[in-house]
């Protein structure tokens, strides 16, 4: 039989309640239930003045909508206020009734921009690093959470910046966290083979020369806090780099934020210094990471590298630099044809320069898969610091490791996938190294938000919902 629906009812006048109308098993009741918001009253409560000007809208309401926003992977807030509007279940969750006006959706820029954003006012607080903590520090207190294998990789956002709005401008380059070390032994090492010191002022103060340069960048006009990340041989964007620690299930531990064309080894010292290094076992990253100043680090602070093989940069047809065997009691090295390179000096980066005899090595039969250098000498470079790169290829060949290796397609590389593609994190609309912080910092507060909620449910901590 066929019926018709009527429109007429659109006008009726009924008695409802909001919580009845929200589904009890959406994903926002289980959150609402799984965290309490109010410690971030606590929060905020420096950010506001108690005597003078008027009642302000609710700071854990601000919050919590571009909570929404991320968690629901809206583009915009523009949007987000739209959906707000409309969608019950977000009006409850923001303690907002049927008929309440949702807030402009220019407000939380304002209120970030005054408040909430990290600057000399608020004791450069980063408050949605402190959100991101808390949530955390809900899953460590449940026992959740293992800091013995830490995962460690970066990904590129891209930036709001036109490509083709761009200035060159000259730059000097980022200094190494390791340099003083680094300088301090190249000089001992100098002293120690009867040569003479570098002088440290062509360098600046304790830093090899390199270190200091001045280097020409590309810079965007409109956001020129990114950095121009080369997106495979054929393209370039500007973009952000978010550099990520997480546990073996998944929960994001530490991130940092930088510009786009950062290196790994360079921004891993400011990730590293955020986490708990006395409960680290095992480190495990990506050959970005294969540096030896970052395995010397993980070293001084027992922490175990796991690394993945690197492919040595030697030109296809010559003898690759492991086929040339270190004597390390007459520190020297021995060639395929058994002649010896000697200790030569110790250059101004760190690595210490062996070379061969030319007139030796003129009638060797294997001197075109050796050098092409005219004088036939060939030079093998040794880092003051290679030591630890062969301890940590030991323990790449060790029983267990490889297996350990691969669990990062299923814990950082499945993070960064899940990031990117349920809660915005391919690209940002926002300008600016202190607001991409805080979308990277809401962003994992989510993830581990959803996941705090999911294993609290599971585990029957979820307090029961009335009614």
């Amino acid at each position: 039989m066929l019926s018709k629906k009527t429109t007429e009812n659109r006008e009726q006048i009924q008695f409802l309640c909001l919580d009845d109308l929200v589904p009890k098993d959406h994903v926002l009741r289980d959150i609402d239930r799984a965290m309490d918001f109010t410690f971030i009253y606590g929060l905020v409560k420096d950010l506001y003045s108690e005597e003078k000007g008027r009642p302000s809208l609710d700071p854990v309401m601000l919050i919590k909508i571009p909570l929404i926003q991320t968690l629901f992977g809206i583009k915009s807030m523009r949007q987000t206020i739209k959906e707000i509007h409309v969608n019950l279940a977000y009006r409850w969750f923001l303690g907002l009734s049927i008929t309440d006006p949702v807030p402009h959706f220019s407000t939380f820029g304002k209120n970030y921009t005054r408040r909430f954003e990290p600057s000399e006012k608020n004791g450069y607080s980063d408050l949605f690093h402190k959100i991101f903590s808390k949530i955390l520090e809900e899953g460590l207190n449940l026992g959740l959470i293992s800091k013995d294998i830490v995962f460690v990789d970066s990904t590129h956002i891209k930036a709001n910046a036109n490509r083709n709005k761009v200035i060159k401008e000259a730059a000097k380059k980022a200094a190494l966290f390791y340099e003083e070390e680094l300088w301090k032994e190249i000089q001992e090492d100098r002293i120690s083979q009867g040569k003479k010191p570098f002088d440290s002022g062509d360098g600046g103060s304790g830093g090899s020369d390199n270190s200091q340069r001045d280097v020409e960048v590309t810079k965007s006009k409109s956001d020129p806090e990114s950095g121009l990340f080369h997106k495979g041989p054929h393209k370039e964007v500007f973009a952000y780099m978010s550099q990520t620690a997480c546990d073996l299930s998944g929960w994001v531990l530490e991130y940092s934020v930088h510009p786009g064309n950062d290196h790994d080894s360079r921004t891993f010292i400011d990730l590293y210094k955020k986490l708990p290094t006395d409960e680290i076992e095992m480190f495990v990253g990506d050959s970005g990471y294969k540096t030896p100043a970052i395995v010397r680090a993980l070293n001084k602070d027992h922490i175990i590298p796991v690394l993945p093989y690197k492919r040595p940069m030697t030109k296809k047809g010559f003898f690759r630099k492991h086929e040339y065997r270190y004597d390390q009691a007459n520190d020297c090295y021995i060639c395929p044809n058994n002649k010896i390179l000697l200790l030569s000096t110790t250059n101004r980066d760190g690595y210490r320069e062996y070379k061969s005899d030319g007139k030796v090595c003129a009638s060797c039969p294997f001197l075109s898969k050796c050098t092409e250098s005219k004088t036939h000498v060939k030079v093998i470079l040794r880092h003051i610091w290679e030591a630890y790169l062969e301890w940590s290829e030991k323990i790449r060949l060790a029983p267990g490791i490889k297996e350990i290796y691969n669990l990062r397609k299923q814990t950082i590389e499945r993070l960064f996938g899940t990031a990117k593609e349920n809660h915005n994190l391919r690209y940002t609309r926002m300008m600016g190294k202190a607001r991409m912080e805080m979308k990277v910092g809401l962003t994992f507060a989510c993830m581990n938000l959803l996941k705090l909620t999911k294993m609290k449910k599971k585990m029957g901590l979820l307090s029961p919902i009335i009614g």
